[in-house]
This record gives C-alpha cells, sequence and structure tokens, in this order.
C-alpha cells in the first residue's frame, strides 16, 4: 500500500517551450547532417521536406509508415505499403521500420534517378537552388513547394546543418540495430 502523493500542477516542471517544428528539428537534424555528409543532399533541404512532406512528423504516412518524405512505392519497391490519398485516390506509400530509414532512403531516391542528376552540381550552401530544382525535377506538385522549402529553412535557419560537420562515426564493421518497440537487450 504506497502513501498518496499529492503535487500541485505548479510543482510540475514543464519539459519544453519548443514548438513542434522545433522538436522536430531537434530530433532529426543529426540525421540529416550524417545523410548530408554520405549523400551530398544539403541537411536543410531534407529537413525542411522532412517537416513539409510528413505534417511535422505527424501526418498519417509519418505515423503509421515512418514516410517522412512521401515517397511513393514505384515499381523496384519491394518493402511494405501502404495507401494514402495524395494526387490520386488510394496511392501507394513506402513503409519503413524507422524514420531514420527513410531519411537514408530519400537520400537514395535523390542520389539514383537521373532527373534530380544536376542537383548534385549545385553547392550544398545553395538551398535555393536546391528548392526550386526539386520542384523543377517534379519532386512534388504543389506549384509553391519551392517556396514553401526556403521559408521553413530561413524561418529555423536551417541552412546552419549545412556549415556544420557531422561527426563522423568511426566504427570498424558497424552493424546497426534500429530499436523498436518490444525489444529487449536479450
Amino acid at each position: 500500500n504506497q502513501p498518496k502523493i499529492n503535487i500541485k500542477e505548479k510543482e510540475i516542471p514543464e519539459i519544453s517551450n519548443l514548438s513542434v517544428v522545433e522538436r522536430y528539428i531537434l530530433k532529426y537534424n543529426g540525421i540529416a547532417m550524417d545523410e548530408m555528409r554520405t549523400s551530398k543532399i544539403p541537411a536543410s533541404i531534407t529537413l525542411a521536406q522532412g517537416i513539409l512532406e510528413s505534417g511535422i512528423g505527424e501526418g498519417r504516412l509519418a505515423v503509421i509508415g515512418n514516410n517522412h518524405f512521401g515517397i511513393k512505392c514505384h515499381k523496384k519497391w519491394k518493402g511494405k505499403r501502404m495507401y494514402h490519398d495524395d494526387d490520386k485516390k488510394g496511392e501507394c506509400f513506402r513503409v519503413y521500420k524507422s524514420p531514420e530509414l527513410s531519411y537514408r532512403d530519400h537520400s537514395i531516391f535523390l542520389s539514383t534517378r537521373s532527373r534530380y542528376d544536376f542537383l548534385f552540381d549545385l553547392k550544398r550552401t545553395n538551398y535555393k537552388s536546391w528548392a526550386k530544382g526539386l520542384k523543377k525535377a517534379g519532386y512534388a506538385t504543389d506549384p509553391k513547394y519551392s517556396k514553401k522549402l526556403i521559408s521553413l529553412i530561413e524561418r529555423y535557419s536551417l541552412d546552419r546543418f549545412d556549415k556544420l560537420k557531422s561527426k563522423k562515426r568511426n566504427f570498424p564493421n558497424e552493424v546497426f540495430h534500429i530499436v523498436v518497440k518490444g525489444d529487449t537487450l536479450y
């Protein structure tokens, strides 16, 4: 029989004054910077696309499918799928085991499709040209897509992540396991 503890609301410390967007940036900026190091895609662009495409990590595709970039299945996709109304009703979208794998696939998606090749000739600090180039290459159908990306980058100073160097991991034969709910040390 535990004694009852009476805590007044004022005694509970406020955990965070950060906005939902700032929490998203805090959570994913390291992954975006690591992806920038390996794929040469500006972290600012990756973060802005993640914020926009995932509904700040709270959209259906992100919550259910860990899909932070609205990447559709396409013909070669062999992984899990989910269906969601987008440009057309019931379109097929990729499902990932974790948001990190969504970030990785975003980098692979952009760096392996020829329609995005010209972007990699741009400086990684030139986020405006990257944003305009993504729209030009057809990443999204929204006519204001590049303006929205640029606005997010400037409002939250996301370009600061393009200038920082991420710490290179130096683990020999590194093997990663993404921890999911239900995992134990055993």
